[in-house]
């Protein structure tokens, strides 16, 4: 019989797998890119594209991009640490704001040269045929491994790879860009050459300020959307014991989401029953959504949005059991003690085996007893048997 695997061993089976995942997709696409970008370069020269020219910096950006997710995927698939229980996987967020950091610099840079081309009127050569195949090639082949990327990027939940699946993507967009720039230009309007380049060079910083805001956006913790979240809160209102839902707070770490909630469940039910109550939620709540990673849920015995919460400086157990002696002498040993803490006030029920035991400490009495103390809202005794 097979021994059964424990969550922090799957984990790690699970980081090894997709770390291995990502760095054959990413090598693959860097050399793709690297070839690519080589054959643009010469045949952009050669054949006097300024836009294919472009379009192969480009993909020497996806070179230097691949490098970058390289770097990073390896320290965010780390395991857990003293230093970071949480994981790593804000590494990879960060990873992504560099990466769109860099397109947003090589797109800005290629705008403003090619801007001051068009101006000036330099365009006086006609691309030589050459330039479209080598865009088509390009067209092909990025299309190619976007699509590659991007499935191997949401198979392991990585929104790094998903990033520069996209970034490859843009690479294509420029090559349709180039064949119908270098067709136009091929018919007489020399200026479309470099006005494709502009474009391109647009395309490139749309992209990359796209990822840097995500992950700014990330790392300042932004929540879950309003309809994910009213979603998550209608399953917890929806739970058998949960009263109300009064909190509800959001975060992303990488493709992971963390959440805390507080929960408003009946305040005589026992400890473990709100924690049962509380791990039928977080249930529902994965079922919802998977990539939630860990939820920390509150149990709440009343709504603190609807009444000041509870004060810290109530009486603690061993106070009132002091009290208790002070006043009707020292409980037997057998008597249960049973304390709720509710609107600012403390709720008694004592709780005897025989009514041997309790005498004369009726309720009556109790209530007699205690009423000076600003801190006492109510007794109950209960008596189990003869």
């Amino acid at each position: 019989m097979e021994e059964p695997v424990s969550p922090a061993q799957r984990h790690r089976e699970n980081l090894a797998t997709e770390m291995k995942a990502a760095f054959r997709v990413t090598i693959i696409g860097m050399v793709l890119d690297a070839v690519l970008g080589v054959i643009k370069v010469i045949a952009g020269t050669l054949f006097h594209s300024q836009a294919l020219l472009v379009d192969g910096i480009h993909s020497f950006s996806d070179v230097a991009s691949d490098l970058v997710v390289l770097g990073v995927m390896k320290v965010s698939r780390q395991e857990p640490d003293e230093d970071h229980p949480y994981g790593h996987q804000r590494i990879e967020t960060f990873g992504t704001l560099v990466l769109g950091s860099i397109l947003i610099a090589v797109g800005a840079a290629l705008a403003w040269e090619n801007t001051l081309r068009l101006i000036e009127g330099e365009a006086d050569i006609v691309p030589g045929w050459p330039v479209l195949l080598a865009a088509g090639l390009s067209v092909a082949g990025k299309e190619w491994i976007y699509h590659y990327t991007r499935r191997v990027g949401m198979q392991i939940r990585s929104d790094l790879i998903i990033a520069n699946a996209w970034h490859s993507r843009t690479d294509a967009f420029s090559s349709v860009v180039v064949l119908f720039s270098t067709v136009g230009a091929m018919a007489g309007m020399l200026w479309l050459d470099v006005l494709a380049a502009v474009v391109i060079a647009g395309i490139i910083i749309h992209v990359g300020w796209r990822f840097t805001w995500d992950s700014v956006k990330e790392l300042v913790d932004t929540g879950l959307s309003p309809e994910d979240t009213d979603m998550l809160k209608d399953i917890a209102r929806q739970t058998d014991g949960v009263r109300n839902v009064h909190e509800l707070r959001s975060r992303r770490m990488g493709h992971d989401i963390l959440l805390d909630i507080h929960l408003v469940v009946r305040p005589d039910i026992s400890v473990s029953e709100g924690h049962q109550i509380g791990m039928q939620v977080v249930g529902g709540m994965r079922h919802a959504l998977e990539n939630i990673r860990d939820i920390n849920f509150h149990i709440d015995a009343e709504n603190d949005e609807d009444h000041p919460p509870t004060s810290e400086r109530l009486p603690t157990r061993e106070e009132i059991l002091d009290v208790l002696s002070r006043h009707v002498g020292e409980l037997p040993s057998s008597t249960r003690l049973r304390l709720h803490y509710l609107k600012n006030k403390v709720y008694l029920e004592l709780f005897f085996d025989t009514a041997t035991d309790s005498n004369t400490l009726t309720a009556d009495r109790l209530r007699e007893e205690l009423a000076d103390y600003n801190w006492f809202g109510s007794v109950r005794v209960w008596v189990s048997g003869p």
